[in-house]
C-alpha cells in the first residue's frame, strides 16, 4: 500500500510532470510507483494535465508524455535565458568531445537552474532525485561553484537554509573542510564531485560569467565514477574552454564558433 501522502494537489501535480520529463514518457503504473501515489489518483491527475495540455496520453503505448503547453514553456524560457542554437550546440559538443553528460545551468535567483542536459545511453544523465541540487549544495559540482562565489557570512546564511546533510558516506559535512575546498575551487577555476552528491556518480562543472566576471551559470559533466575518480586535467580544459566560448556569446552575443 502507499504511504501516507502528506503532499498537496500542486505538488502532486508537478511530481508528476517531473517523472514524465525526467524519463522521456512514462506509463500510469511508472508515475504511480515513482510517486507512491495511488493509481486512481495518478489516473486522474493525468487526465486534468491531458486536458490542460502539459501531457499527451499516448494511447497505443499507454504512456504519457509531455504536452504542446509545456514545450510552449520551454521555448519561452530558452529565449529569455538566451538558449540560441549555438548555445545549445556548445553543450553537444561537449558531451561529444568528453563522451560524457553534458549540462547547462543558469543562475535564476539564488539557484543554479539546470535548463540543458545532453546525454547518451553510454553515459545517462544523473537519475530522477527527489533530494534535489538545491538542496545540497555543499555536495555538488553546480552548488560548489555558487558557493565558492559567496563572501563568508553569505555562504554560511546559503549553507544555513538546507544544512550540511551527508548525501553520501563522501559527502562534506565539515563547514571549514567545506571552505577549504571551495578556495580550491575558486582557484582553478573547476568544480569536482565524487561521490558526494549520488554514490556512483562523479560530476566536474565551470562558470560561465558575463561582464565583470558576474556569475551567469555554468558547464558540467557528468560520469559514472569508475569512468571519473579524480581529477582529470584534460577534462578541465575541455571545461573551461566551453565556458569560456558561452561566456563570450552571452556578453557580447556574438555567434559561438
Amino acid at each position: 500500500m502507499p504511504n501516507d501522502d502528506r503532499r498537496g494537489p500542486v505538488q502532486r501535480t508537478l511530481a508528476i510532470l517531473e517523472v514524465v520529463a525526467e524519463r522521456g514518457g512514462a506509463s500510469a503504473k511508472d508515475i504511480a510507483e515513482a510517486l507512491d501515489l495511488p493509481l486512481a489518483t495518478v489516473y486522474r491527475l493525468a487526465a486534468d494535465l491531458v486536458g490542460e495540455d502539459y501531457l499527451v496520453h499516448i494511447r497505443d503505448k499507454r504512456r504519457y508524455e509531455l504536452g504542446y503547453k509545456l514545450h510552449r514553456l520551454g521555448l519561452s524560457l530558452h529565449h529569455q535565458i538566451g538558449l540560441s542554437r549555438g548555445v545549445r550546440d556548445q553543450v553537444v559538443r561537449l558531451h561529444e568531445d568528453t563522451g560524457l553528460a553534458a549540462y547547462l545551468a543558469i543562475h535564476r535567483g539564488a539557484e543554479l537552474v539546470v535548463v540543458l542536459v545532453v546525454d547518451s545511453p553510454r553515459c545517462p544523465r544523473l537519475r530522477p532525485i527527489r533530494f534535489g541540487f538545491h538542496e545540497a549544495p555543499h555536495a555538488t559540482a553546480f552548488g560548489k561553484l555558487l558557493l565558492s562565489e559567496l563572501h563568508d557570512e553569505q555562504r554560511r546564511v546559503h549553507v544555513g537554509r538546507h544544512g550540511m546533510r551527508a548525501m553520501t558516506p563522501h559527502t562534506i559535512t565539515d563547514y571549514d573542510q567545506l571552505c577549504a575546498h571551495l578556495r580550491a575551487v575558486a582557484l582553478e577555476g573547476v568544480a569536482w564531485e565524487f561521490e558526494e552528491f549520488l554514490e556512483g556518480s562523479a560530476c566536474a562543472s565551470a562558470p560561465v560569467r558575463g561582464d565583470g566576471s558576474l556569475l551567469l551559470g555554468s558547464v558540467a559533466v557528468s560520469a559514472p565514477a569508475h569512468r571519473l575518480r579524480a581529477p582529470d586535467e584534460r577534462l578541465a580544459d575541455q571545461l573551461r574552454q566551453a565556458a569560456s566560448r558561452l561566456s563570450q556569446h552571452f556578453r557580447t552575443g556574438a555567434t559561438v564558433a
